[in-house]
């Protein structure tokens, strides 16, 4: 099978190192253009694009895929497939046309739920236990297409989107690979959605960083795993930004009676009381223009007032 892989970031480099060790033809890798990066705003290519050039393979750096340009030079490839992981792009008819068993993604969920662009992240803020990644036959829609195979992952209390990207980018190396050999084996039989049960994945704003502590403790816990590390979950404390990077999964307890909001230290525990009288463990912190701390370290370095909030 003779395959043209498109992505981009780290989670589409498992992907296509897998390809490559497995021997298979790809003739083209496609991913975004090199971007500025650091200090010195000097040109950075993608990961993607490192592996393959170490690899050998061809590249190609595409900045719109519906740049005549761009259709004509990809066109004189007929590729049996093209796999597309995390590539950032959405893929025109033209290109779904070509191969011959249609273009195959990558996605991070168990579809039809968490369709978009941030499938692990939404699925840590809405509490998801199960989680997985499937591969799909891309049609004109967003993550509507046929389902190929899919693999489930148990996600952990410790699971951030970082921890769990890996995991799924390696559990999604290895289904890209199977998904391939049973299409050639013509022995795979595309599933259609249920549409109905389609929950979306929209990708993040900073805003959404931003913490309600009138949620019970449990969502808010959820929502600072889930978005780190971008935006990160953050609150205002004495005028500035402070950003919760960790925090302890809440467990049952005598209600508390205090403000949404209110701060309560107690033996070096830095407690914030939340919504449904629950409190939440906010264990590693970072104030604005400082560095990440562990609670102890921060309580040494404040003195909080009696029933001093954030907000």
């Amino acid at each position: 099978m003779r395959l043209i892989f498109c992505g981009t970031p780290d989670f589409a480099v498992p992907t296509l190192e897998r390809l490559i060790a497995e021997d298979v033809a790809i003739d083209l890798v496609v991913t975004n253009p090199d971007e500025p990066s650091g200090r010195g705003y000097e040109l950075k290519a993608p990961l993607v694009k490192q592996v393959a050039l170490r690899s050998g393979l061809g590249v190609f750096q595409a900045a719109r895929l519906k740049d005549p340009t761009t259709v004509e030079f990809l066109s004189r490839f007929r590729p049996d497939a093209i796999v597309v992981v995390a590539y950032g792009h959405i893929i025109p008819k033209w290109m779904i046309e070509l191969p011959r068993f249609g273009c195959i993604n990558l996605h991070a969920s168990l579809l039809p739920k968490y369709r978009g662009a941030a499938p692990i992240q939404w699925a840590l803020i809405r509490g998801e236990t199960l989680t997985g990644v499937t591969t799909m036959r891309i049609d004109e829609g967003l993550d509507t297409g046929d389902i190929l195979l899919k693999r489930e992952v148990s996600v952990r209390d410790e699971d951030t989107t970082e921890t769990l990207r890996e995991r799924l980018s390696l559990l999604g190396a290895d289904l890209v690979v199977e998904t391939l050999l049973q299409l050639e084996r013509e022995v795979l039989q595309p599933q259609p959605q249920d549409h109905t049960q389609a929950t979306r994945a929209p990708i993040l704003k900073k805003e959404d960083g931003r913490i309600d502590w009138v949620l019970p403790a449990r969502e808010i816990w959820n929502r600072i795993r889930g978005l780190r590390p971008w935006p990160g979950a953050y609150t205002t404390f004495r005028g500035k930004n402070l950003h919760i990077w960790a925090a302890g999964r809440p467990s049952p307890g005598e209600p508390c009676h205090l403000e949404p909001g209110t701060l309560v230290a107690e033996h070096g525990r830095l407690l914030v009381a939340c919504g449904q009288g629950t409190l939440l463990e906010a264990k590693e912190i970072q104030l604005e223009g400082r560095k990440r701390l562990p609670a102890p370290e921060f309580l040494n370095g404040v003195r909080l007032l009696p029933g001093e909030r954030v907000k």
